[in-house]
């Protein structure tokens, strides 16, 4: 199986996954293993829902939309085009994934794939149902991808490499276990945006997408503002209102209510529409339902901070203040040569 074929295949899946990127799942006749493989997706879109309450009818459509927008052969073409592939020494590489969003790993299990690996993977107990069941259908369209993947619950053994996703407590672990093998090791990072108070309603609007999508659990979210003195916060509070409805979802709601409670009770100054709390804070990471914000006084300030703390951030939005920065509405729609932590994935899997 040569680098075409592989690409030719995820292409497929790109096709497959199309059909449920939409409000109502659309059959494409001319996509191959529908008479197998539709409505078994349906179904496990249902149990991945059952199973994890922040995956969304919403948030599934959106990941399935951004992945099958990715994974088509134009855009996998480009991707490759500046590596040097070699069809020779396949390794083994074990991936630890994170279960925050809706196929969170799916990036380093094409990058492992594409790169002529094979994998194992170990799922997040939070999301099990969809890349498996993908799978299955990739080794349909492509059987010399069914020696190359397995799943495992239990300890991993046997590679030659891991690729692992976790908080920075289980980073530490990971960077102990892994300590004779390349490894890949990826902590907790968030997303800023830094605000002129200039910016245009589109901006804004796009803003809302990247604090609320996939209710901001991802790295990719943004959870931590830098503004202006005299900042507008009306504003920033009309363009979240189109959001409004995120406070019908129990779960979100319930973590709207116990981090509200929590900062009343320890007389926390806070801003809140009913939906969304603005709390002054020096963290990046913050709780579901908030937004920590700090003030800035200069952009060269602000650069020299964000500068100084680059390994805590994984996205920079803004307009006109970064080289590497992010359009606003664009954090979670990442293509394939963004890579987490700014670090090149299928570089480290050609190297090892």
């Amino acid at each position: 199986m040569n680098i075409q074929n592989r690409l030719t295949a995820f292409a497929k899946l790109g096709k497959f996954m199309r059909q449920f990127a939409h409000d109502k799942y659309r059959i494409d006749p001319n996509v191959d293993g529908n008479e197998l493989f539709y409505d078994g997706m349906r179904h496990q879109l249902k149990l991945a829902h059952e199973a994890n309450g922040w995956f969304t009818n919403d948030n599934l459509i959106f990941a399935f939309n951004s992945w099958s927008e990715c994974l088509t052969e134009e855009r996998l073409n480009d991707w490759l085009s500046s590596y040097n592939f070699s069809e020779t020494g396949s390794k083994t590489i074990a991936v630890i994934m994170a279960g925050n969003i809706p196929l969170v790993g799916f990036h380093d299990f094409l990058s492992i794939l594409i790169s002529g690996h094979n994998i194992i993977v170990k799922l997040a107990s939070q999301d099990k149902h969809l890349l498996p069941y993908l799978v299955q259908y990739l080794k349909h369209v492509e059987p010399g991808f069914n020696s190359k993947i397995a799943f495992s619950d239990g300890k991993l053994e046997r590679f030659d490499a891991v690729i692992a996703t976790g908080s920075n407590n289980t980073a530490r672990y990971f960077d102990y276990y892994f300590r004779d093998v390349p490894a890949l090791i990826r902590r907790n990072r968030n997303s800023v945006a830094v605000l002129s108070g200039d910016e245009s309603e589109d901006q804004m609007a796009g803003l809302a997408e990247d604090i609320f999508r996939y209710f901001g659990l991802g790295c990719r979210s943004v959870s931590k503002l830098f503004i202006p003195k005299n900042y507008d916060f009306d504003k920033f509070f009309n363009a979240m209102y189109s959001w409004r409805s995120v406070i019908n979802d129990q779960k979100y709601a319930n973590n709207y209510d116990y981090n509200k409670a929590v900062y009343l009770m320890s007389n926390y100054d806070m801003l809140e529409n009913g939906f969304l709390m603005l709390k002054e804070d020096s963290n990046y990471a913050s709780p579901i339902a908030t937004v920590f914000f700090d003030y800035y006084n200069s952009r060269q300030d602000i650069k020299d901070k964000l500068k100084a703390d680059s390994n805590k951030i994984q996205c920079f939005v803004s307009d006109g203040f970064f080289v590497n920065e992010v359009a606003f509405g664009q954090t979670q729609k990442p293509k394939l040569n963004d890579y987490a932590d700014g670090i090149d994935t299928v570089d480290f899997l050609l190297k090892i």
